[in-house]
């Protein structure tokens, strides 16, 4: 059973929690209407020991995981509210963070508020399609205690100077990030010097697709960042809860359609309208970033100076068996697991280096610690394998797949040129870091992710398959 964290907070039923706003989010959603989500606690009623503390964090069912098939014209209303399980999801861990309030009394309320949305959820699908079954099931969730020493935010005052390229520059607190574990911790960092060489080569047979296709979309020298996810959170906004980069299509954000995507300009040279985006990496230095006071930041529990990219690499490449056939446009995929943490690795897929240091890769659950000169890699291969029929899926992984160990597709499916994307950071020395998540993922390094929709136009994807069957070794042309 996959697993999630999502959240709301509205009317209280059982346990009976007085609300305590920490902080107020706005959701936008597709009728106009703008919801003030709070983040709240409650004061248990009638007595009874608080809990203390707690260090650890909330483990929940993936519903979205679970959904076979969601019609089109629920789409944005059912993203609204599984964007509204985020929410319940990150009061409870603020509460349980705070150490006023009982464990049980906790998840029961949270267990209460996840029944009421999944039978939204249901009654928008049923209404044009089948009711999904199961689903009533997973409302309960679990604590689960993390027993390590999370890694605190460097003091401004002792030394920490905000690192390179980074948009803060006051002397706020960052969230209070060390006082109540809320990531990294120590053990997610291991020195790269110590990794032993990994990275093996595939070895293409003679029908293999060995051309390349490069791509320069620029660094978001426009600043286009928001804390949407338009693949998994159609019409909300701050659907993600974390802060994404963005470069490719300029006008991407909760809202977006196939048809604003496509009317929409681009930083990338050739043309391509494709939008790539994910999450931003911060340095753990204690300073506020711009959006400290801003859904997706401070109060989603992501805070420090925002690193800002030395490189931006957008390649594609082929199959070690065969050609490759065209992308439909708009097509979407998402590598990795925003939730990898709680839901367990079957959907993470980072991997993290250090320039120099590209033949050792850590998959999936270390930051690398690199040496003088050497600067951190984020490094997401995409799926490489397409259904042939759907541009997305209800759970948006079940019409894109990883190939097999020796290159070919699973059954059904069909080879397409595979994204890759390489990012290099210049990481300032002795000050830890983490990537943007949801605030009970603990800001681990497996959950990082990167997403793509696929907005070129068949004349560029032709150019781009051509030149991958042909074995050439291409870079887009600026036009």
């Amino acid at each position: 059973m996959r697993h999630q964290s999502r959240s709301r907070s509205r009317r209280h039923t059982r346990p009976r929690m007085r609300i305590a706003v920490l902080g107020t989010a706005l959701l936008m959603v597709g009728t106009g209407t703008v919801f003030a989500t709070q983040y709240a606690v409650g004061h248990s009623r009638g007595g009874g020991d608080r809990g203390g503390a707690q260090t650890g964090t909330i483990v929940c069912p993936e519903v979205g995981e679970e959904l076979e098939e969601v019609p089109r014209p629920v789409r944005r209303r059912v993203g609204w509210q599984l964007s509204r399980l985020d929410s319940q999801v990150a009061i409870a861990y603020w509460a349980l963070r705070s150490g006023r309030f009982r464990t049980e009394d906790v998840l029961n309320w949270l267990e209460s508020k996840r029944s009421r949305t999944i039978r939204r959820i249901s009654n928008s699908i049923a209404a044009t399609g089948t009711r999904p079954e199961g689903l009533e099931a997973l409302a309960a969730c679990a604590f689960e205690p993390v027993e390590e020493e999370p890694v605190d935010p460097v003091d401004p005052g002792e030394g920490g100077d905000g690192g390179a390229g980074g948009d803060g520059g006051g002397q706020g607190e960052g969230g209070g990030e060390g006082e109540g574990g809320n990531g990294p911790a120590e053990e997610d960092f291991v020195d790269i010097t110590t990794v032993q060489p990994n990275v093996v080569a595939p070895q293409p047979d003679e029908n293999a697709s060995t051309g390349t296709f490069g791509v320069d979309c620029g660094l978001n020298e426009g600043n286009h960042f928001n804390s949407d996810n338009v693949i998994v959170a159609p019409g909300v906004e701050n659907g993600a809860r974390h802060l994404h980069d963005h470069v490719g299509n300029v006008s991407t954000n909760g809202f977006s359609t196939d048809e604003s995507l496509a009317a929409a300009d681009t930083t990338c040279v050739n043309g391509d309208q494709s939008t790539h985006y994910w999450p931003v990496l911060r340095s753990l230095d204690g300073r506020d970033a711009f959006d400290a006071e801003l859904p997706g930041g401070g109060p989603d529990g992501n805070a420090g100076t925002i690193l800002r990219p030395e490189s931006v690499s957008i390649s594609f490449r082929g199959s070690p068996v065969g050609e490759v056939v065209d992308m439909p446009r708009f097509l979407r995929i998402i590598t990795g697991d925003a939730r990898a943490f709680t839901n367990g690795t079957a959907n993470a897929n980072p991997g993290w280096s250090c320039t120099g240091f590209e033949d050792r890769v850590i998959l999936t659950d270390k930051y690398p610690l690199c040496p003088d000169g050497s600067n951190v890699l984020r490094i997401f291969d995409f799926q490489s394998c397409w259904d042939g029929q759907n541009t997305d899926s209800a759970n948006h992984r079940d019409h894109v797949a990883f190939a097999r160990e020796d290159g070919s597709c699973p059954d059904g499916f069909v080879a397409i040129p595979q994204l890759v994307h390489v990012f290099e950071y210049d990481v300032p020395d002795g000050i830890p870091y983490a990537v943007d998540g949801f605030a009970e993922q603990l800001h681990k390094p497996v959950t990082d992710h990167s997403d793509f929709i696929n907005v070129m136009t068949e004349d560029l994807m032709r150019e781009v398959v051509d030149c991958i069957n042909t074995g050439q070794q291409c870079v887009a042309e600026p036009r």
